[in-house]
Order: structure tokens, then C-alpha cells, then sequence
């Protein structure tokens, strides 16, 4: 692989830094305030769209790695940045999506007339920034240093309304995620550099920066530390932030569940399992088999919880850590397909979970409701909100033509794939399509055929403002297309395997 010096990676983090700036400086001027917001989302997804001919595996593209190195640290040691298959996956959507978020933000916070708006946009911006330096990191060091800053930066966000249950939200938040990254992923950051003399990732997944001969047990325990380290992944039992940040506006949720936080979790986690110990070291201590078993148990459990919140808001919380699980779990089981399952769920699940919450903030501002049980009959007053959400409910189930049959696909395909545990793994997948379709089937099913609450006249179509309504189709139209049209994706995802 050829690895050529490019200042792209470095000027698609820094894009969303001076958008916040911008912002900031804007704040007497909503109007602008939006303009600056959007233009530095439209030239992030620039730069980044312009890496992809260069990045591209052969013969699609040139199949390079594009690098650039800010400043060195110690020896082998540096804040460095890199473009490769794997980084543009995560780029490639979270800067897509956070475009058209930016229209339904303005939508939702306009028509509620919510507080301290300019600060809102602001961290958005910031979060952004965060997360691409998570995608575009060269090494650990950067990875880490990335993924506290989303953490710092969302703060805010999720104690935007800024009463006791907001800040109680923030502030579980904001020490489930800090407190394990310090305690688990920084001393285990640290014994790998004295161990190895490096951080940076190798450029094979199947490769590892440690060495045979370092003791077994010690490389297990530094593995653990990384797993549950990264809470941002949602596994139980650091997961109880996620729901508790559901205090925060719905375009915030959608920001942590779909584009930002999530995603920087399991692509932190992801990218630590293939490109710091990589697979045939986790073969060799069978680190595989208990991981898929490990995760599996948030997989069941957290749909289950599902299963048991009426708060549409909520229900999403619990389906996003439960699918978040999909993604480890494809890449724990240590094959082709299944890694190659886990990595573009990132993908799937971005763009059919940000459906969901857009659905549900759009219902929110329409008719003020949150919960399910009250939802019956109001498909036929919103018929657009509802169809999207039952269409990026189909992906979260793996029903074709949608993007999420394709996850299903390669993860049962990458199960059959495994030498031992195959059964066990598919009877899991099996079981959680099932909770997915007992969770998700009866939102749909009431709102266009359940009867109306006593007292509630049917009214004419009454959807939420064009501004909300937009984004809704996008997403959900893209989470189509990339059913029917998995290579756009898959082109990159298979290069990570290769």
C-alpha cells in the first residue's frame, strides 16, 4: 500500500473547527449563524468526497493512504492524521449526514423556539471536528485525544435545556464516558507504547503493533481495557449513559446515536481490534469467540429493555446500544464476511437510526407527543414521518431492499463462516431479528391502523416543517439506496479485509 503525505485529512478535521468559530462569532445573526454551520459541513464533505479516487481501492481508485503528520511527540510518537478504506467509511457518512442535520437543527430548535441556539451550533460544529479526528487518526494517541474531545464537546449539548434532569443526564454522561477512558483506554495506551515504542496502526488488518513474544495474559487484559474503554460503544454495562442523554433535543440525540458519538465508539473500538491487535493475534489467544458472546449479551438484552419503553426517544436509546453490539460482533467473529458486516453496519446504522430520531423529533414538534401508546391513528395525520420511520425500521430489522438486509447478510454469512461457535452466533442473530421486529413493527402498525385516543378528532395531514420533513426523505431514501446499491459502500469495506 502506498502511503503518500496529503494535507486533505487534516484540512477536513480543521473545516468543522473554524465552522465553530464562524458560528460563535455569528451569534447576533441566526440566518448567518445557519449559512457558516452549512458551509463548513458542505466543504468537509468536499474535501473529503475529493480523497475518495485517491483512497479507493484499485481499480476503482489509486488505493492510497493519504498521511500527514502535524507535529512529533516523543519517538515514535506523533499528532498525525491518515485517509485509508476503513477511516473513509465513517468520514464518508458522518459528513453527509451532519449537512442535512444542520436543516432539520434549524427546523426543530426554530419552531420551539429554543434557548442559546448559537451555542447549540457551535458544539455541533466542535463534536464534528472531534469526530473526524477520530476518523483521520494515524495513530492511538491521536484517536484518543479525538475522542475526548467529543466527549467535552457534547457536554453541552446533552444539558442544553439546562434543568435537574438535563444536567443529571450531562453529568452521567459525561463521567461514564471520561472516567473509562481515563481509567481503561489511557494506562492501557501507555503500556503499549513502553511495550512497543509506537502507537501508530498498521496498515493490515491482519497484522499487530505488538510482538509474539509479549505475554499472552497481559495482551488479553490490554485488549479488555480497549473493549470496555471506549464506552461510546454502548456495551453493557457502560451503557447506561446513552439512554440517560435522552434528556437532551431530538437533533442531539440524532448527533449521538447516529452520527457523532456512537459511531466514534465503535469505530475507536473497531479500529483498536483490527489495527492495533489485529486479527491473526486475536486468533492466536482466541480473543474472537468470547468478544461475539461478550457483545451478544447487550445484542439480547438491551432489545429486550426495548421492548419495555413506551418514550419513542427510549426505545430508540436501547435499539441503538443493541445494534451498536452488531458492529463488534461482526468484527469478533474474525472472518471475511463478518468483518466486513460489522464495518459497513457503521454505515447502515447511521443513516436508518438518524431516520428514526428525525421521525421522532418531527413528531414532537407536530403534535407535542413522545410516547408510542399515543401514537395510534397519527400515520394518517403524518404519513411521510411514518412511512420514513418504517422503512428505517425494515434496515434496523435486515429486511431487503433496505441497507440493514445487507449487514444481516455478511454477519449470517461471516457466522457460517467461523470454524467453531457458528450455531451459537446465528441462533443470537436470529433472536435479535426477532426482538428487532417486536420492538419496531408495532410503532408503524398503530400510527396508520391504530384508532385515535378518546377525545382526539382524525385531522388532515399535518407534517412538521419542510425544513425537518426533507431531511427525514433523505436519509431514508439513502438508507434505500444503499440496500440496492451496497458497493458505493462496500467498495471501501472490503478493502479493509483485503
Amino acid at each position: 500500500m502506498e502511503i503518500v503525505a496529503s494535507i486533505k485529512p487534516l484540512a477536513a478535521v480543521l473545516s468543522a473547527l473554524i465552522g465553530a468559530c464562524l458560528v460563535m462569532l455569528s451569534r447576533r445573526y441566526p440566518n448567518v449563524r445557519e449559512s457558516w454551520s452549512l458551509a463548513a459541513a458542505l466543504v468537509m464533505f468536499g474535501i473529503i468526497l475529493s480523497m475518495v479516487p485517491d483512497v479507493a481501492p484499485q481499480p476503482v481508485g489509486r488505493g492510497l493512504t493519504l498521511h500527514q503528520t502535524l507535529f512529533p511527540i516523543l519517538p515514535g510518537l506523533s499528532l498525525s492524521f491518515r485517509a485509508d478504506a476503513f477511516s473513509m467509511v465513517f468520514a464518508l457518512v458522518g459528513s453527509f449526514l451532519w449537512v442535512i442535520t444542520i436543516f432539520y437543527s434549524a427546523g426543530y430548535m426554530r419552531s420551539l423556539e429554543e434557548h442559546a441556539q448559537t451555542r447549540f451550533n457551535a458544539c455541533f460544529a466542535l463534536t464534528l471536528f472531534g469526530a473526524m479526528g477520530v476518523a483521520f487518526a494515524d495513530n492511538l494517541f491521536t484517536l484518543y485525544l479525538f475522542y475526548e474531545v467529543v466527549s467535552i464537546c457534547t457536554y453541552p449539548l446533552v444539558a442544553h435545556h439546562q434543568d435537574e434532569e438535563s444536567y443529571t443526564g450531562a453529568r452521567k454522561y459525561i463521567v461514564y464516558l471520561t472516567t473509562t477512558a481515563k481509567g481503561l483506554v489511557l494506562p492501557a495506551m501507555i503500556l503499549i507504547y513502553v511495550l512497543t515504542g509506537t502507537l501508530d496502526f498498521t496498515h493490515n488488518s491482519h497484522l499487530s503493533i505488538l510482538s509474539p513474544e509479549i505475554n499472552a495474559t497481559l495482551v488479553t487484559i490490554l485488549y479488555v481495557c480497549c473493549l470496555l474503554g471506549f464506552a461510546k460503544n454502548g456495551i453493557m454495562p457502560f451503557h447506561n449513559w446513552l439512554p440517560g442523554a435522552m434528556v437532551a433535543p431530538t437533533p442531539v440525540s440524532a448527533l449521538l446515536h447516529a452520527v457523532a458519538v456512537v459511531t466514534v465508539g465503535v469505530f475507536c473500538t473497531t479500529r483498536v481490534m483490527l489495527y492495533v491487535f489485529g486479527t491473526d493475534l486475536m486468533t492466536r489467544l482466541n480473543l474472537g469467540v468470547p468478544t461475539a458472546y461478550f457483545v451478544s449479551f447487550t445484542i439480547l438484552t438491551a432489545s429486550i429493555i426495548a421492548l419495555s419503553k413506551d418514550n419513542l426517544k427510549a426505545r430508540l436509546a436501547y435499539s441503538t446500544v443493541s445494534q451498536l453490539s452488531y458492529i463488534i460482533l461482526g468484527v469478533a467473529l474474525l472472518t471475511v464476511d463478518g468483518i466486513q458486516g460489522g464495518v459497513v453496519h457503521m454505515a447502515n446504522h447511521a443513516f436508518a437510526k438518524i431516520t428514526l430520531f428525525f421521525c421522532a423529533g418531527a413528531v414532537y414538534v407536530a403534535t407535542h407527543k413522545k410516547c408510542i401508546s399515543e401514537m395510534s391513528g397519527l400515520g394518517r395525520t403524518m404519513p411521510i414521518t411514518f412511512a420514513a420511520f418504517g422503512v428505517a425500521s425494515l434496515s434496523m430489522i435486515g429486511a431487503p431492499p433496505v441497507a440493514g438486509f445487507v449487514t444481516k447478510w455478511k454477519l449470517l454469512t461471516g457466522a457460517m463462516e467461523m470454524p467453531t461457535h457458528a450455531t451459537g452466533i446465528l441462533i443470537v442473530l436470529l433472536a435479535s431479528t426477532l426482538l428487532n421486529v417486536a420492538y419496531f413493527a408495532p410503532v408503524t402498525f398503530k400510527a396508520f391502523f391504530g384508532k385515535r385516543p378518546e377525545g382526539e378528532a382524525e385531522t388532515g395531514m399535518r407534517e412538521a416543517p419542510l425544513a425537518m420533513v426533507v431531511p427525514i426523505l433523505i436519509a431514508a431514501a439513502v438508507s434505500v439506496f444503499l440496500g440496492i446499491y451496497p458497493d458505493i459502500i462496500m467498495v471501501f469495506v472490503k478493502a479493509v479485509t483485503g
